[in-house]
């Protein structure tokens, strides 16, 4: 029979106490620290957390430049590449010119017509106008005539009377006689000629003046300049022109090329999308907020933005823009609809737009669609 391990001696009431007293110790020390935490967070959270507002669901943007052509031809130049950066006026490509220098061409011509048919308006109302004066002279000679041959008949008819009583006493002869009836129907004659004539310069005179006034119509109000056959000539040349400057495609904007969809030699319609411009030095952000953190925001309010193309050492700074009229689902082509209870307000927050610092943009430049985290000082 083996013998039983003899139990080991019990520890001293002093050394019990001791490890009781250092456990103490150490619940006291952790509980301290514990509540230390939580006071700093609450501190943290009164002073700093409780006036700020974060999300991760923010964007960059950027009001891209469509370039389209405006006239239709052939690609004859497409100097840029894509990715390329560009600057505001460069020209990105060039529409063969040929057909446009023709129309300019074409145009000139018809503008210089219709400036020499314009003077030649002006001479005929200089012409018409001259006759119209001569024709008023005439009017006065054929009175002239008028009264003239007038007097002759008053003349005429008294020399016949005093020759008739004459005759009766046998002192002028039959013959005399006869030739003063002669004169006097002469003269008759005359008269009446005249009238005509007074009448048929009269006529001509209203004539005369319908040529000048048809003839002032073409130039009234006008010198050759303002005439409205040369400024409609005037504003064909201008269309050829503007039409002929429009072969050169230039960047509306400085930004990158993106998009490009042209080759030399491409036949391109008006109206029809080149290539896109995306202008990264004036990039923005829309960051999407819960419904709940719109209410702490306000316009002007600053922000700090954070991008994992440089990481979270990399801060840019920025102001809330503007707040959307609407959220995303409310101007979606198809907007969301929820038949089934599945509630995901992703799609009903409304974009707030926050503007960077340019300055900062330009030492890190930004993409398009590359997404941020967005911290608002509410405060």
């Amino acid at each position: 029979m083996s013998e039983q391990p003899a139990a080991p001696p019990a520890a001293p009431p002093a050394e019990a106490d001791r490890k009781q007293a250092q456990r103490r110790t150490w619940f006291i020390r952790l509980a301290v620290v514990v509540a230390v935490v939580a006071i700093v967070s609450l501190l943290y959270w009164l002073l700093v957390g409780s006036r700020r507002v974060t999300t991760d669901d923010a964007y960059v943007q950027a009001d891209v430049a469509q370039v389209t052509a405006l006239v239709n031809g052939a690609i004859v130049a497409a100097p840029v590449r894509e990715t390329e950066q560009v600057s505001r006026g460069q020209v990105l490509a060039v529409i063969d010119p040929a057909d446009f220098k023709l129309a300019v061409d074409r145009a000139q011509a018809e503008l210089d017509q219709a400036e020499r048919r314009v003077r030649g308006y002006q001479a005929n109302e200089q012409a018409a106008a001259a006759q119209a004066a001569a024709r008023t002279s005439d009017i006065a000679g054929s009175q002239a005539q008028l009264a003239s041959a007038q007097a002759d008949l008053a003349r005429a008819r008294l020399e016949l009377g005093r020759r008739g009583r004459l005759a009766d006493s046998g002192a002028v002869s039959a013959e005399e006689l006869s030739q003063a009836q002669t004169r006097g129907q002469t003269a008759q004659a005359a008269v009446a000629t005249a009238r005509a004539a007074v009448a048929q310069a009269r006529a001509n005179a209203v004539a005369a003046a319908e040529q000048r006034r048809a003839a002032g119509v073409l130039v009234e109000g006008a010198d050759v300049a303002s005439n409205p056959e040369v400024a409609m000539a005037r504003a064909k040349l201008s269309q050829a022109q503007l039409d002929m400057a429009r072969t050169v495609i230039r960047a509306p904007v400085s930004g990158v090329v993106a998009k490009k969809a042209i080759e030399v030699g491409q036949r391109v319609p008006a109206g029809v999308q080149l290539m896109t411009i995306v202008p990264v030095q004036t990039a923005y952000v829309d960051a999407n907020f819960k419904e709940v953190q719109l209410r702490k925001i306000r316009i002007g309010s600053a922000v700090t933005l954070t991008s994992d193309l440089y990481g979270g050492g990399v801060k840019f700074h920025g102001k809330v823009a503007g707040i959307a009229g609407g959220s995303g689902a409310a101007f979606a082509l198809i907007p969301a609809q929820n038949a089934t209870g599945n509630w995901i307000k992703v799609v009903q927050r409304v974009p707030v737009r926050i503007a960077l610092d340019p300055r900062e943009l330009e030492r890190r430049p930004l993409r398009v669609g590359l997404s941020m985290k967005a911290v608002v000082d509410a405060s």
